[in-house]
C-alpha cells in the first residue's frame, strides 16, 4: 500500500512538472538583435535572415506588401495519414519582388521551425530565412522575395519533423515547378505501406521443350544452378587467402587494396603483351626474304 502511494506520489508530481505541463503561450515580441537579420530571445524565440527593406537585386521596387499566419503542430497532421507533424498550410503562392510578413505559430509544446533555403546568399547569410518557437508561442518575421519565378522549400529542420510531416512548398511567380512529398499536394517520394502482404516466394524460371508426341512440356530450371555452385565453391577456396590478406584493414583500405592489385594485374599483361609483340616483330625480322 505505501508503495502504491510513492509510485502515485512520484508519477504526479513529474506530469505537474514544467517539463511535462502544458507551457504558457508566449509571444517573442521582445527579441535582441545580433546582427545580419538574426534576432533571438532567451525563452526559445529566434528569427535568422529577416530583411525588412533591402531589395534584391533585379526588384526595382517592391511589388507587393503581403502578410500571412501558419500555424505548426501535430493537430494540423491527423488529415495526412503516416505523419505525425505537420503546418496548417501546404503551398503558398506570390509575386516576384513581395514583401512577405509571416507570423509563425506553434500549437505544440515542442520546438517547430518555419525555414526556407534557396534564398540569394549576397543578401540572406546562409540562402536562408528561418523563424522557430520553442513550445507554444508566436514569432513573427519579414522577407523580400527575388525576381526569379522559383520554388521554395518550407520545413521544420528539427530531426524528423519534416520526414513526419512538416513540410511545405512556397510558389514564387510561375514556380519552378513541384517539390515531392509535399502533404496533400505532391505524390511521396517512398510511398508507405501498411499492408500484411508475405513476401513471395522465388518463383524457378520456367523452360519450354517438346516431348515425343510434339507437345510443348514446361520444366522448371532449378533455383540453384551450376554456376551458383561453382561461384560458392571458388568463393570457400578463397575465403582462407582473402581472410588472411585483408586482416585487420577497414572497408576503405581493402578496396585500394583491390584496385593495386587489379592496377598490377593489368599492368603486367600489358607488359606481356609488349614482350610478344616484341618476339614476333624480331622474328619477321630476323627471317630471309623470300
Amino acid at each position: 500500500m505505501i508503495r502504491k502511494i510513492i509510485f502515485t506520489t512520484v508519477i504526479s508530481l513529474a506530469i505537474s512538472s514544467p517539463a511535462y505541463s502544458e507551457k504558457e503561450f508566449l509571444d517573442h515580441t521582445a527579441l535582441m538583435d545580433h546582427g545580419d537579420g538574426h534576432f533571438m530571445d532567451m525563452d526559445g524565440g529566434m528569427i535568422m535572415g529577416q530583411n525588412t527593406d533591402t531589395l534584391p537585386g533585379g526588384c526595382s521596387k517592391i511589388a507587393a506588401t503581403e502578410e500571412i499566419t501558419v500555424h505548426a503542430g501535430h493537430k494540423y497532421s491527423e488529415k495526412f495519414p503516416g505523419t505525425m507533424f505537420a503546418f496548417d498550410t501546404q503551398e503558398f503562392h506570390f509575386k516576384p519582388c513581395t514583401k512577405l510578413t509571416i507570423h509563425f505559430i506553434n500549437d505544440d509544446n515542442v520546438r517547430h521551425q518555419f525555414m526556407m533555403h534557396g534564398l540569394p546568399k549576397y543578401l540572406y547569410p546562409k540562402g536562408m530565412f528561418h523563424m522557430e518557437v520553442t513550445g507554444p508561442g508566436k514569432i513573427t518575421g519579414t522577407l523580400i522575395f527575388p525576381p526569379n519565378d522559383k520554388t521554395y522549400l518550407v520545413h521544420c529542420d528539427i530531426s524528423q519533423h519534416m520526414e513526419k510531416g512538416m513540410k511545405a512548398q512556397l510558389k514564387i511567380g510561375k514556380g519552378s515547378g513541384d517539390l515531392p512529398s509535399i502533404p496533400g499536394v505532391t505524390a511521396q517520394v517512398i510511398q508507405d505501406d501498411y499492408s500484411n502482404s508475405i513476401a513471395e516466394e522465388p518463383v524457378a524460371p520456367v523452360t519450354k521443350k517438346k516431348g515425343k508426341d510434339g507437345k510443348v512440356i514446361a520444366e522448371k530450371e532449378p533455383i540453384i544452378s551450376g554456376v551458383t555452385i561453382i561461384g560458392l565453391a571458388v568463393g570457400l577456396v578463397l575465403a582462407p587467402f582473402l581472410g588472411r590478406r585483408f586482416k585487420g584493414m577497414n572497408p576503405s583500405e581493402i578496396v585500394n587494396s583491390i584496385f593495386e592489385s587489379l592496377a598490377k594485374g593489368i599492368g603486367l599483361i600489358i607488359n606481356l603483351i609488349k614482350k610478344l609483340i616484341g618476339l614476333v616483330s624480331s622474328k619477321k625480322t630476323l627471317e630471309p626474304p623470300k
